[in-house]
């Protein structure tokens, strides 16, 4: 009997030791409910098909632990935490919206868990933080090239600007717009709206009454495309610009005709490819979805494979380390371009005009970031 006993421990550790792989977590914190689900999906889609060509770190399996934020503030605090201190991560992607981004951020920062960004582009975002970096630009960069666009080529002298009080990232782009603009000796109206706001008649009112020869929208799509609508109705013919936050579907579907001509500051474009992984990256996407790449799931597919040359990088799973090494990270090569990320912890890269056509998304133009500076 005893014999049996050591044989049959023995056989238990043989196959323990075959079936238990070690794993290295990943948190990804994004909103997959709320206001904002579809923009989360679409950066979900990039980070599983990345997470597919590389699933793996230093020889262990990488697990992807999915927290939704449903599009809040206080849930993508809650979220970051519960990923940490109750699943282990070693890196969180995460958030998108910059807002959302400022709260988890200060919970990675205490904790001292690098989170990496794709999409949230008010500098506060990593501003004064070791922990908290992103691979899109800001919108310093993003607000002072819309209006360079809109000065140089579109020739517009007359702007009113559409301002979401309750967005941290309309609020900071709509300043870097207003600013830059202004310093051309462009005369700018402000406006405010809140998000979730379906009726836009009395800003527009205004819009129309201060001869405006363009509307700069810088929240995300459902209201673009809302103001889009209202101001066509009402007979308004200049120029309707936006920053990153119109790159979603649901800007034509909820849009219609009344986007057509649209152009936005974004950070890529599935036809104008910039490496040799934007190539790969946008075939590999159409073999698995069977449409084409958005920003957003290039964005989270860089940010998914820059963690993962961090991790390869410090050669160490210890979060403190992953987060040096993201901080060293130069000219990494990923879908939406070359990236450097500075001491800051933000990306340098360069900027895309996209313009709707046909209903759909094309290529524009790009500025490097240099020229606007």
């Amino acid at each position: 009997m005893g014999i049996f006993r050591r044989g049959f421990v023995l056989l238990l550790a043989v196959v323990f030791s075959v079936f238990s792989v070690a794993t290295v977590k990943i948190g990804v914190l994004l909103p997959f409910t709320g206001g904002l689900a579809a923009a989360g999906d679409m950066v979900k889609k990039g980070i599983e098909l990345a997470h597919e060509e590389k699933g793996t770190v230093l020889g262990e399996k990488i697990e992807l632990v999915f927290m939704d934020t449903r599009s809040e503030k206080t849930e993508a605090a809650n979220g970051i935490a519960r990923l940490i201190d109750k699943e282990g991560v070693v890196a969180v992607i995460g958030e998108i919206m910059s807002g959302n981004s400022l709260a988890a951020g200060e919970i990675a920062e205490k904790r001292k868990v690098p989170m990496v960004s794709p999409a949230s582009t008010n500098p506060l975002v990593t501003q004064g933080k070791k922990f908290v970096s992103r691979v899109c630009f800001i919108d310093p960069v993003q607000g002072t090239a819309l209006a360079e666009f809109a000065v140089r080529t579109l020739k517009i002298k007359k702007a009113a600007v559409f301002t979401d009080v309750e967005q941290d990232y309309s609020v900071g782009l709509s300043n870097y717009f207003i600013e830059r603009f202004k310093k051309y000796g462009g005369q700018v109206q402000q406006l405010q709206y809140k998000s979730g706001d379906s009726e836009f008649s009395a800003q527009l009112s205004q819009a129309l009454a201060f001869g405006a020869e363009a509307i700069v929208v810088t929240g995300y799509y459902n209201e673009i495309a809302l103001v889009a609508q209202q101001a066509r109705a009402l007979g308004f013919k200049g120029h309707i610009l936006a920053g990153d936050g119109a790159n979603a579907p649901e800007l034509l579907k909820i849009g219609g005709q009344a986007v057509e001509g649209i152009y936005f500051s974004d950070h890529y474009h599935p036809d104008a490819p910039v490496t040799q992984v934007s190539k790969k990256f946008v075939e590999a996407f159409v073999k698995k979805y069977g449409v084409k790449p958005s920003t957003l799931s290039a964005l989270g597919y860089d940010a998914y494979m820059l963690v993962v040359e961090a991790i390869e990088r410090a050669k160490t799973t210890k979060p403190e380390l992953i987060a040096t090494a993201i901080r060293s990270i130069k000219n990494f090569q990923g879908a939406t371009g070359a990236i450097s990320i500075d001491k800051e912890g933000n990306a340098q890269k360069e900027i895309v005009i996209l313009k709707v056509k046909n209903g759909d998304f094309v290529y524009s133009g790009k500025l490097s970031t240099n020229v606007l500076k």
